[in-house]
């Protein structure tokens, strides 16, 4: 069963990229390689109830277990050691992530209060795109009464395409509303 953004990248995105790139063949036309969500819960180290809600939470909206990230260096002026649990990620690939990226393209960034749309200048010069949200609000699984503290995350979008202009694109015709 094919998702909404697969049939989007497949009917409208691959066309237009390729008319607009001059691709001769499919397969060099740019596509979502993966999606990472990322959320750093340092502030959750001495307390591991606090650590279980957020990761809950993160599992919520992904649709995936989150992997814990542990320090990989202590740093004594944050009161970190090596080895403390100090985030969670999850990297979302496949039919999963076509379902992410869909709500959160249609349903969630809609939600933000005075959307204007994302950064155009969050590109990493390969290709790859990064989002920050502030809050786990605005995702509809998260219920407002259940959150113990608003925390924010980064998603990062990995694609194939070799320049940021060709991963602007993508984005774009896949529905990502970036600021005019």
């Amino acid at each position: 069963m094919a998702t909404r953004i697969k049939e989007k990248y497949l009917s409208e995105a691959v066309p237009a990229l390729k008319q607009k790139f001059g691709y001769t063949n499919v397969m060099q036309t740019p596509r979502l390689h993966k999606v990472v969500i990322n959320m750093g819960l340092g502030d959750c180290k001495d307390n591991p109830k606090s650590m279980e809600l957020a990761i809950a939470e993160l599992a919520l909206i992904s649709g995936q277990k989150p992997m814990i990230t542990k320090a990989r260096k202590s740093i004594a002026n944050f009161k970190v050691r090596e080895g403390m649990n100090v985030g969670a990620k999850v990297t979302l690939r496949g039919a999963r992530m076509d379902q992410f990226v869909d709500k959160l393209v249609n349903i969630t960034l809609p939600r933000v209060r005075d959307f204007r749309g994302v950064s155009d200048k969050a590109f990493d010069g390969r290709g790859n795109y990064a989002l920050g949200l502030r809050e786990q609000l605005i995702f509809p699984e998260v219920e407002y009464d259940k959150v113990e503290k608003v925390r924010g995350m980064e998603i990062i979008f990995v694609t194939t395409a070799k320049t940021d202009e060709e991963c602007k694109e993508l984005l774009r015709l896949l529905g990502m509303p970036f600021v005019q």
